[in-house]
């Protein structure tokens, strides 16, 4: 999946999100370092939705589905 991010530079470091997902923010020293916690924010944003039951969820114009399979 890929989803847009916006980076917000300040002198702590940089605060990026995701629009798509309400709520996932994540922060980093470096451009880097907060492109990586984003990824992990997405991922856990995700797992959330799945605990609280919508296996599907829209957000701005996104869907998300995970579905278990076994390999």
């Amino acid at each position: 999946m890929r989803l847009a991010v916006e980076l917000i530079e300040s002198e702590e470091g940089f605060a990026v999100r995701c629009p798509a997902l309400p709520g996932c923010w994540s922060q980093g020293k470096t451009r880097s370092e907060a492109l990586a916690n984003i990824r992990e924010a997405i991922a856990l944003w995700q797992d959330a939705a799945v605990e609280d039951g919508d296996a599907a969820l829209a957000a701005e114009g996104v869907t998300f589905s995970r579905e278990l399979v076994t390999v």
